[in-house]
């Protein structure tokens, strides 16, 4: 019992770690990637930044999460259930701030807190974490479309180089093996979990799954019987606008970026979306995906990874400021409130 409980702290230990290793390694070669003879510009490009606009973008992701909460209420009135604003707003801040420690943790402590807080169980709120992905998911693939039209050349060419590093071989030719090997891992988790569901079915961590899996599939089915589809629709477009104008605020804090436009901050906000996905919180990724897109655009790497430096930490310290303020005002708001109803 005691190897068991050693074992679930130890995997999710070692899964961050490896995925902090990448952030850490691409920072590492993203200063690597710097000549030596332009190393004064990129320190001259974090000395000169223009930090006063961070008050703006400050306001505009905050506006963002505020959005998030709302929309995520939209979700779950299909079920029957209303939770506050303020908390529902808590839950999804501090989600965020568990996330920059432990990757997807924040998804979880999302539900808990409003399980404990507004009654709404944690199970069936799995599904409308699982709907907001899925939606999140289909907006970036717009988001990337968006950048397709307006600047097909350099998100086709540096999207079209990601791939061919991520299946050629060493010849640097395709490789159909490395296809067939990711197809075939996918189906073999797919196969053993069907088995693991007919043969296990008695075991009380199956039924746990299954009643998960039906609050997700109640989820799922959430966005269809929405009651504010328009509302939904709505909060989701301003979520990602607000994502858009923020990256392009942004850009006004370096010299050699404050000409970019709308266009560029759809492209570079398309890959730096990934990069907050692979890594703790998107660091090293955020950045360097940033600088590549650029780079594209005829901006210096060094430049551009100091622009996505700069935004990247402005998010990071939005997060740990106002998830932390959330974390406080959390206890303090619901013991008022039932103090009230009392």
């Amino acid at each position: 019992m005691h190897r068991r409980a050693m074992k679930k702290r130890i995997v999710p230990l070692l899964k961050y770690l490896i995925f902090l290793g990448i952030g850490v390694f691409l920072i590492w070669w993203s200063l690597h990637h710097i000549p030596k003879e332009k190393w004064g510009e990129f320190k001259r490009s974090l000395q000169t930044a223009n930090y006063y606009l961070i008050i703006p973008v400050f306001l505009i992701l905050s506006a963002s999460h505020m959005v998030r909460a709302l929309r995520w209420k939209v979700l779950m009135q299909p079920m029957g259930y209303h939770p506050r604003i303020s908390n529902t707003f808590f839950a999804v801040m501090i989600g965020y701030l568990a996330n920059l420690a432990v990757p997807r943790l924040g998804e979880v402590l999302k539900c808990t807190i409003l399980a404990r807080y507004e009654k709404v169980p944690a199970e069936k709120l799995v599904g409308t974490i699982v709907a907001e992905r899925a939606v999140d998911v289909l907006s970036l693939a717009i988001i990337f479309l968006l950048a397709m039209i307006t600047q097909y050349d350099v998100v086709g060419e540096y999207g079209s180089q990601l791939l061919k590093q991520l299946f050629e071989n060493s010849t640097g030719h395709f490789s159909w093996i490395r296809v067939a090997v990711v197809i075939g891992i996918l189906a073999a988790i797919v196969v053993a979990i069907r088995i693991w569901f007919r043969q296990f079915s008695h075991l009380q961590v199956v039924i746990l799954a299954k009643k998960i899996l039906k609050g997700i599939w109640e989820g799922l089915l959430s966005i269809r019987n929405l009651q504010r589809k328009w509302a939904f629709l709505a909060y989701t477009a301003t979520i990602w606008i607000l994502y858009i104008g923020g990256t392009w605020i942004g850009f006004m804090a370096t010299e050699g970026t404050t000409g970019l436009g709308m266009q560029h901050a759809l492209s570079a906000l398309a890959f730096a979306s990934i990069g907050m996905i692979i890594t703790p919180g998107g660091i090293g990724a955020y950045a360097y995906f940033i600088a590549a897109v650029l780079e594209k655009n005829n901006i210096p790497f060094e430049i551009g990874f100091a622009n996505g430096t700069l935004q990247w930490f402005a998010q990071f310290i939005i997060v740990l400021l106002v998830g932390s303020l959330c974390l406080i005002l959390l206890p303090l708001y619901n013991k008022k409130k039932t103090h009230e109803s009392s």
